[in-house]
């Protein structure tokens, strides 16, 4: 299990999603958690860290941290 890190700035995008796109994107980001190779794409050229995690309304860019175990959100971008 990975643990999410997740700066203060990203944190207010997350909050600010509407109810459907804030509540999809975090049962993504349990899921990434868990298993993040599995519930993630490569973000250009697949190095294994830099990875993009998508729902129907959101993309959100990943860094994972293998040796320290953590999913550190990078960027998040509301489609709706």
């Amino acid at each position: 299990m990975y643990a999410l890190r997740c700066d203060a700035g990203n944190q207010a995008i997350w909050d600010g999603l509407p109810d459907g796109p804030r509540q999809r994107l975090t049962l993504a980001l349990a899921d990434a958690c868990a298993d993040p190779l599995r519930f993630t794409q490569p973000y250009g050229e697949d190095d294994g860290i830099m990875r993009t995690l998508v729902t129907e309304d959101v993309l959100a860019v990943i860094y994972l941290g293998h040796q320290t175990k953590t999913l550190r959100i990078y960027q998040i971008d509301y489609l709706g």
